[in-house]
């Protein structure tokens, strides 16, 4: 989110480095790997609907009652990133020309087409969560209270771009480490902490709470408030290649806490009453993240665009889906809540977890509430991707 790259699943890392080489495409008319052949002529794939469909403004609920004017300055602000991008050029340079005597919705609607996002079986409804950027304490040297270490991308992780070799993956991405020869797996995060040691000369940062930490990795990002008073900000720098496991789930399933009880807030709580339990309770998310250290400037963190994201106005997607800096019309609830939220949104960030076409992450701010707004958030909603009117998805 800042967050954070997409990675394959472990089972794809494993036949890909080891297993049979015919995963992937290789010009050759012989078998490759005939052991790998199927036994039985394999199903066919279901059919699965369309990830865009052609929508109507109509369709879009609360689009006339929103503000479209501070969405209109956001989307020029990104245009330093985007009008790289031939998909935005012309829409950026239309931007930067929108008359005193224009509205901000009729700019919009002549520049945008509204396509709904659609799941593979057809429905309109997703999951809409939400993250914020944590501020924790922290300091530049190992000390009591401050004895979890913060690290950059190891110089020994090895990370393989698959889009650059294969088109068709794009967006994935490989992280390993040798082994002689061979690539292997990077430390997982149970195997990872027994590397801490070894290598806390290479430490970034020191925090106080372990908590804290890993649910500044779930974010992506957060600021650091230092003990000699200055501030600074960490951010997603890289990944483990490992997939992320929900320890709110882990909890639910052990019988420690109840769907309900499994918030952010709720999973502190149980840290707290079971300090013991604590590296158990973390390393069943097999998943690490990186940083790298930044400035504190902007409202927020840079998302994967490069740019600071916004408070209520930015959202994580799924790139595969929906193209990044592109206005979504988010149609959802707010927090544990029938109260609508209905507003246009850019689309400047993405994350592991945020996988599928009517699938978001709402980003609400920096610190404690926004935090307890984020750790609350998982809503039902809507998506509806605005894209310019000459392009055809």
């Amino acid at each position: 989110m800042m967050k954070r790259n997409l990675t394959l699943p472990t089972f794809l890392f494993a036949l890909l480095l080891g297993g049979c080489a015919a995963v992937l495409p290789i010009p050759t008319s012989q078998p490759v790997c005939p052991p790998c052949a199927p036994s039985v002529e394999p199903e066919k794939p279901k059919p699965t609907a369309k990830p865009l469909q052609a929508a109507e403004w109509a369709d879009l609920p609360g689009w006339e009652s929103d503000d479209h004017a501070v969405v209109l300055d956001l989307f020029r602000q990104q245009c330093t990133s985007l009008a790289k991008r031939p998909l935005w050029l012309a829409t950026c340079e239309a931007a930067q020309k929108v008359g005193v005597g224009g509205t901000a919705r009729a700019w919009f609607e002549a520049q945008f087409r509204p396509w709904v996002l659609v799941n593979p079986d057809d429905k309109r409804e997703g999951m809409v969560t939400g993250y914020y950027e944590p501020i924790v304490r922290g300091s530049r040297n190992q000390k009591p209270p401050y004895a979890v270490p913060v690290f950059g991308p190891p110089e020994d992780m090895i990370v393989v771009d698959l889009g650059e070799l294969y088109p068709e993956l794009k967006h994935m991405r490989l992280r390993g480490k040798l082994d002689g020869r061979k690539l292997v797996p990077y430390f997982s995060r149970a195997e990872w902490s027994t590397e801490e040691l070894r290598r806390s000369q290479q430490a970034l940062l020191w925090l106080d709470d372990p908590i804290d930490f890993f649910f500044l990795q779930i974010q992506g990002s957060g600021q650091v408030a230092l003990d000699d008073g200055s501030r600074v900000r960490i951010g997603y720098a890289d990944q483990n290649g490992h997939p992320y496991r929900s320890i709110g789930r882990w909890l639910i399933d052990q019988g420690e806490l109840k769907s309900h009880e499994a918030s952010m807030q709720g999973i502190k709580a149980w840290a707290a009453a079971n300090p013991r339990r604590l590296q158990e309770l973390l390393n069943t998310n097999p998943s690490l993240v990186f940083f790298r250290e930044l400035p504190v400037t902007g409202n927020g963190p840079p998302g994967a665009l490069g740019i600071p994201l916004t408070p209520e106005r930015s959202i994580a997607v799924d790139p595969r889906h929906t193209p990044l800096g592109a206005p979504v019309w988010l149609a959802t609830t707010r927090p544990n809540s029938d109260e609508s939220l209905q507003r246009l949104m850019l689309a400047q960030d993405t994350g592991g977890a945020i996988r599928g076409p009517v699938r978001a992450d709402f980003y609400w701010g920096s610190g404690a509430a926004p935090g307890a707004q984020a750790g609350k958030m998982k809503q039902s909603g809507q998506m509806w991707v605005l894209l310019p009117r000459w392009h055809t998805p």
